[in-house]
């Protein structure tokens, strides 16, 4: 199955200042296999280490020469290692995490030989070798579960696939094209994007056969809670994962993640998760102005999880010789299948590089309700995101949240046909405002930043309407 990814690794092989990168995702989403195929089609020899299988291997890096490195895997691997056609990769290195540290050698003694780190626990390595970390010696991709634009190009959908990347803000799609599409991201919503499921999906297996594989995926995430040696009680864990599906599309409570977890417990725990990239946080942004990250609350976060085949395997969605209907469904989970999968798309098509891909919400902290389900930055400006789970909904919290912050642009994900409109509206409040709404269905949530930024910028009017005259006494 072809992957976005693959071109980005193409690319940085092809690279001329080429630097050691590190990959990081978590555990089944591909790290390996991606790697493997980078070294067959660009004609490379591989020379893969796994260090959780054979910790041994770890002795030849005991020096800081890439040379003399190079010289001992070959008598490891009983093989002559050729520098300039071969692809190094060292696989499950969080098993041997001092090692990130000798990548800056390659980089600067060795640049012929290209060298890949990955691992399903990597962050924590990250994390406890931060001070020797070569930085500005390594680069960082950051690989996602399968988009819904990969599920179909791996069902062999390409045709439909082109004319939803042809859409453009102001054109009209077919209702044949928003039909099938529309299909086809239903069956995407109960696959997810783990490519066991999807293979599995693509190959002919019945749905609860998916729904099998999704169990066992959560079965070995609990197992490697074991791996977490120090952090946290393997039950605790548990727990918190739990909680993160039961409060999807919510604020995360500590509180309430299970009756015998603490407050600062829940709070650990979900960083941990967060870290083994089980679960994704979404925090809290003032919305003032940008980098979205620059007013931050952690005491506000909600968060999503890896993959939306994980919360089925958590909430126990029924899967038979047929996957559920989406209207069968009770309005809360299709709601929180909404949320789950939007995130998913947003982190997609957010930075490879870098720390990765970044998610934000907000909300009215006292008075009124008020909640945003996601806030991005495209084309230098900040964009609200409406989710709604069907056709119809009332926007009253997006009205008033572009009127305050004074935006040009929102967007509403639902399962209408794509358009895009010019809104004049009256908050509750009473201030008249008028914004462009750039509508879009969830199958194309993954071109959310790209369409985005190719929205002019509107001609606004924003008028707060006089309050009321006092009586006179």
């Amino acid at each position: 199955m072809e992957r976005a990814r693959s071109l980005d690794l193409r690319r940085w092989l092809s690279s001329p200042g080429r630097r050691p990168l590190v990959l990081r995702g978590a555990r089944q989403v591909g790290k390996t296999w991606l790697i493997r195929e980078l070294a067959r089609d660009s004609g490379r020899e591989l020379v893969e280490l796994n260090f959780e299988r054979d910790p041994r291997a770890a002795r030849a890096f005991e020096g800081n020469d890439p040379r003399v490195i190079v010289g001992e895997l070959s008598l490891l691997l009983g093989r002559e290692i050729a520098v300039e056609r071969s692809l190094l990769f060292l696989d499950e290195i969080q098993a041997a995490g001092a090692l990130l540290a000798k990548l800056r050698w390659f980089a600067e003694e060795l640049p012929a030989l290209p060298v890949v780190a990955a691992g399903s626990l990597l962050e924590f390595a990250l994390s406890d070798h931060a001070l020797s970390m070569p930085v500005g010696r390594v680069a960082f991709m950051h690989l996602e579960p399968m988009g819904f634009d990969e599920f179909l190009r791996a069902h062999g959908q390409a045709r439909l696939l082109d004319v939803l990347r042809a859409w453009s803000p102001g054109t009209s799609l077919s209702p044949t094209a928003h039909a099938r599409a529309t299909e086809w991201f239903h069956r995407h919503a109960m696959v997810g994007g783990m490519p066991a499921a999807v293979a599995a999906d693509v190959g002919g297996a019945a749905p609860r056969a998916c729904r099998e594989l999704q169990r066992d995926l959560v079965a070995t995430f609990r197992a490697d809670f074991a791996k977490y040696a120090g952090r946290m009680d393997r039950e605790v864990l548990g727990h918190v994962l739990d909680a993160v599906a039961r409060s999807l599309g919510r604020k995360f409570v500590y509180a309430r993640v299970d009756e015998g977890v603490k407050q600062h417990q829940a709070k650990r725990g979900l960083e941990l998760l967060a870290a083994a990239r089980l679960c994704h946080l979404i925090r809290y942004t003032a919305a003032t102005g940008l980098p979205l990250g620059g007013e931050v609350k952690d005491t506000f976060r909600k968060a999503i999880l890896l993959d939306v085949g994980v919360f089925h395997a958590l909430a126990g969605t029924p899967a038979g010789e047929r996957f559920p209907s989406m209207n069968t469904l009770a309005p809360p989970v299709r709601g929180q299948i909404a949320e789950q999968l939007a995130g998913q798309a947003l982190r997609s098509a957010g930075e490879a590089t870098g720390d990765g891909p970044q998610l934000f919400y907000w909300q009215r902290e006292g008075g009124r309700p008020g909640e945003i389900d996601f806030v991005v930055q495209a084309g230098g400006r900040i964009v609200p995101i409406e989710l709604k789970a069907g056709a119809a909904g009332a926007m009253k919290s997006l009205h008033q949240f572009v009127f305050d912050k004074r935006l040009e642009v929102a967007l509403r994900v639902d399962e209408n046909p794509p358009s895009i409109t010019t809104l004049e509206v009256t908050t509750t409040q009473g201030d008249d405002v008028r914004y462009v709404l750039l509508s879009v269905p969830g199958y194309l949530a993954w071109r959310a930043i790209e369409l985005l930024e190719r929205v002019g910028r509107p001609q606004l009017t924003r008028r707060r309407s006089p309050a009321p005259a006092r009586p006179r006494r």
